[in-house]
């Protein structure tokens, strides 16, 4: 339990979860034919940035590293995750983007299966229910981000794109993102939005002009000393 001090509260507070460690946790950029993303508010009733726009993902579960999924993901994602964390470890962080997805948005990455998946996971079942699989070649690695240290809650997040013709489904929240839009980045940036939702959708606009440089870098770029990456 955090007690906070009527003196230098914030100083307190902030110092309270300096050493919090992140949680993995995984985001999917989801892009359109117009070069338009897919936003959402999260709800007033988050702690975590309540209602500030964002793309859908969020924690990454214990069953995402061990529910079956036969789509394995392009071996440039694979090689991407792995400088961090193993193998299994990494088709869970990417299963993750898929899942949440699903739960936040109603749209599925997947691909059509021949029989109905069963799975003791709870957070898998609505998705195998729709008679699909993860279409995990459909990903494509972004950038990754740290939440910085003194934050409530402390995200290492993976950043993962994936083009619109590939997802299904109709558009519709669960209730942990509101207003689902697809907008422009410049539009987007009028939005409250998340500052690593911000700093991502600069490194993503480099992207779309052209740019080469490894979107990691940009990001490092761009955010200096304010926001950890690695």
């Amino acid at each position: 339990m955090v007690t906070l001090h009527k003196k230098n509260k914030r100083k307190d507070y902030v110092e309270s979860f300096a050493y919090r460690r992140p949680v993995d946790a995984s985001t999917l950029i989801i892009v359109n034919a117009s070069n338009e993303v897919l936003l959402g508010k999260r709800s007033s009733k988050h702690i975590f940035m309540p209602e500030q726009y964002v793309f859908p993902g969020g924690r990454v579960d214990p069953g995402d590293s061990r529910v079956f999924c036969p789509i394995e993901a392009e071996p440039e994602l694979i090689k991407e995750l792995t400088e961090t964390v193993s193998k299994a470890r990494a088709q869970g962080i990417a299963m993750a983007a898929v899942r949440e997805t699903f739960e936040e948005t109603g749209l599925i990455l997947g691909s059509p299966w021949k029989h109905l998946i069963q799975t003791k996971s709870p957070s898998w079942r609505p998705f195998f229910n729709q008679g699909m699989v993860p279409a995990l070649n459909r990903l494509k690695f972004f950038t990754r981000a740290i939440t910085p240290p003194g934050q409530v809650r402390r995200y290492d997040t993976r950043f993962f794109l994936a083009k619109a013709k590939y997802l299904t489904g109709e558009l519709q929240g669960n209730g942990e993102l509101l207003d689902l839009r697809w907008m422009n980045i410049a539009q987007a940036t009028s939005l409250p939005l998340s500052p690593i939702t911000t700093l991502v959708l600069q490194v993503l606009k480099e992207y779309q002009n052209g740019n080469s440089t490894h979107p990691s870098i940009l990001l490092k770029e761009i955010a200096g000393a304010a926001l950890k990456t690695e």
